[in-house]
């Protein structure tokens, strides 16, 4: 009886410590591979400074918010543009670009390279600090 409740604390510990550290990642900027993206991907034309790609799909419910602030930190930045791709309509981009989970957004450099990832809802002030980083 004394080992399972043993076992069952220790499971409690490992699922928790591994739900913080999710929850921790999540909506967090990462450094990325050397992809690149083009016009004719996006379905629209690339930033002059920076482009914000956001993957969504109709049932995501972080996905509006996620919208709304990269739509917001688009309207403050000079050069920067904000493009959604709804992922079941672009399954060639979503298995290339292994998109996982919506919203993941993508910001790309002014020749469409992949410079940072997050998956998630992302903090206005993490995209900010992106597009600070990515450029």
């Amino acid at each position: 009886m004394t080992g399972g409740l043993i076992a069952l604390a220790a499971a409690l510990v490992a699922a928790t410590a591994l739900g913080l550290g999710l929850r921790w990642r999540a909506g967090r900027f990462s450094e990325t591979g050397a992809d690149v993206l083009t016009e004719a991907d996006l379905g629209g034309r690339l930033g002059r400074q920076a482009t914000l790609v956001q993957f969504s799909t109709a049932f995501c419910a972080p996905c509006r918010p996620t919208r709304q602030i990269l739509a917001q930190v688009a309207g403050m930045a000079d050069g920067v543009t904000h493009v959604e791709i709804d992922a079941a309509e672009r399954l060639d981009l979503v298995r290339r670009l292994r998109i996982n989970s919506t919203p993941t957004v993508l910001v790309l450099g002014p020749d469409g390279a992949i410079v940072k990832r997050a998956v998630g809802l992302p903090r206005k002030a993490d995209v900010i600090a992106a597009l600070g980083t990515g450029q």
